[in-house]
């Protein structure tokens, strides 16, 4: 038996069962698609799009896009079912909820201290398609942060292509990782980072990379800090290992040379298996966003 103030374990990832959870910041848009065709998203070119955040999604380029994601608020169950930690032992989304939280509470401490207001952004969960203030986005798209709208958009689906499609091993802070990196894209945001690269470039040096690579390394700077939180503690080594096994399974020289037999650095925007595995381990030991300077002449 657990007490209201111990943390109950799923796999490797611990939550504080008595943890109380804002379902608020999580919009349940499944079962609300846009009646669109799933080929419209990249001109019906899938390949390795499903990796983490589709650059065309991330800086807004569709031009009819439109509007907003497929609801406007915590929707379905989530906002009576998700308020507790002891909720994320029952169900995926719930635990969406819980690393949201963690997330985002530790940026709104954290974002401060660099003279930066940190301002929430909800994660849309949705289930085949959606629109996003960027654009119609499918599940083959994978998690993405839109700018126009302020949100990361999430179809739970991708959790089990980063493992039967990606081969990554999973877990639940394989998971985590996922979500973290996403908001590390919206810290960019706030930061003007986005506003100082304009549009981005491919290639082995490229600002695409270089984005990349420092979200993973947000994403980093969030684990090393997440167990201090009162949602989720006592990461272990084997949680890192997982997150690592995920950087690495969407590496582009894996996914390149999985699809195609080769390597073409050109055409890289996230940067390869090592770089990910070390900018996030970099995050991870340091916890400080000092150490996440991917833009630096010599840090690639």
């Amino acid at each position: 038996m657990f007490g209201a103030d111990t943390e109950w374990y799923t796999n490797r990832m611990r939550i504080r069962r008595g943890a109380s959870l804002d379902p608020g910041e999580v919009i349940d848009a499944r079962g609300s698609g846009t009646g669109l065709p799933l080929g419209l998203l990249m001109g019906g070119g899938g390949g390795g799009v499903g990796v983490l955040l589709v650059l065309l999604l991330l800086f807004g380029v569709f031009s009819g896009g439109g509007g907003g994601s497929s609801g406007s608020g915590a929707a379905g169950d989530l906002a009576s079912r998700c308020t507790t930690g002891a909720a994320a032992e029952q169900s995926s989304d719930c635990r969406v909820v819980a690393v949201v939280n963690s997330v985002q509470d530790y940026w709104a401490s954290a974002l401060p201290r660099r003279h930066v207001r940190y301002s929430d952004a909800p994660t849309v969960l949705y289930s085949g398609e959606t629109v996003s203030g960027c654009g119609v986005a499918s599940s083959a798209s994978g998690p993405f942060y839109c700018p126009n709208d302020k949100r990361v958009y999430l179809d739970l689906s991708f959790f089990d292509d980063l493992r039967t499609q990606l081969g990554a091993q999973g877990g639940e802070f394989a998971q985590a990782y996922v979500i973290a990196h996403e908001y590390g894209h919206h810290v960019q945001d706030l930061l003007g980072t986005f506003d100082r690269v304009g549009t981005p470039t491919e290639g082995p040096t490229g600002t695409s990379v270089r984005l990349e690579l420092q979200a993973d390394c947000y994403a980093g700077v969030w684990a090393h800090h997440a167990q201090e939180s009162n949602i989720i503690q006592n990461i272990t080594p084997a949680d890192i290992r997982d997150a690592l096994d995920a950087a690495a399974a969407v590496g582009d020289d894996r996914i390149q040379r999985e699809e195609t037999g080769r390597v073409k650095p050109d055409g890289f925007t996230h940067g390869t298996s090592a770089q990910r595995d070390r900018w996030f381990t970099s995050g991870y030991t340091s916890g400080d966003t000092s150490h996440c300077d991917t833009f630096a002449p010599a840090s690639l």
